[in-house]
């Protein structure tokens, strides 16, 4: 029961905000993540943007992928855990940006790709084997990871998608099994460390910046 009251919630709430957004520019705006607002203190942006979209294919897409999963962290790890996660991503997934971006302070970005990203990750941190586009969770993660750091890394113009979020929100997610679950993630070392390898090799380019 409280599995659905919670997604329901967070559905009805991010439909909700979403729509008023598709309507009022100011709105929309106001509460977007960008990197000078948040730089000149307007924190409420790394959260509020999660519940903003750009449109009703974005969004339906996030909320489709955060009903598939979000079952697995409930069930497994409580409710508690799952807002932590998720709300949690989308913050850290903003946080990330404004690293990332931190020199262009026009950057901004929308949508709850980070907090979806936390909970997918989180799930395949806690079963590596989960079965994810037709493959196991820890190869569909290497790849994603993969190709996620290199379109971040090697920007394309005209490539709207948010990669640091994604790689931000998921990085949060793991983080959290891994310290709630620290025997469980020791069990499926091997597994988590070959999908991880691509964040190894950000994290060395992010030094040499």
């Amino acid at each position: 029961m409280i599995t659905n009251i919670l997604f329901y919630s967070i559905l009805i709430a991010t439909i909700g905000i979403s729509y008023h957004g598709f309507n009022n520019q100011d709105f929309f705006r106001r509460y977007m993540f960008n990197v000078r607002s948040v730089q000149k203190g307007d924190y409420l942006r790394l959260l509020s943007s999660g519940f903003l979209h750009a449109g009703w294919e974005h969004l339906i897409f996030n909320m489709i992928s955060l009903f598939f999963f979000h079952r697995i962290i409930i069930y497994e790890m409580g409710a508690n855990v799952f807002t932590l996660i998720y709300l949690g991503a989308i913050v850290f997934g903003n946080l990330f940006c404004l690293y990332i971006y931190r020199h262009q302070p026009y950057y901004s970005a929308i949508g709850a790709s980070g907090g979806v990203s936390g909970i997918i990750f989180a799930a395949i941190a806690l079963m590596p084997q989960l079965r994810v586009n037709f493959m196991p969770g820890w190869l569909f993660g290497a790849i994603y990871f993969g190709y996620s750091v290199y379109q971040m890394l090697n920007p394309r113009q005209g490539d709207n998608i948010g990669h640091a979020a994604h790689l931000g929100g998921a990085i949060f997610g793991i983080v959290i099994i891994a310290f709630l679950q620290p025997l469980l993630i020791a069990e499926n070392a091997l597994y988590l460390g070959i999908m991880a390898l691509p964040l190894g090799y950000m994290g060395y380019r992010l030094l040499q910046k």
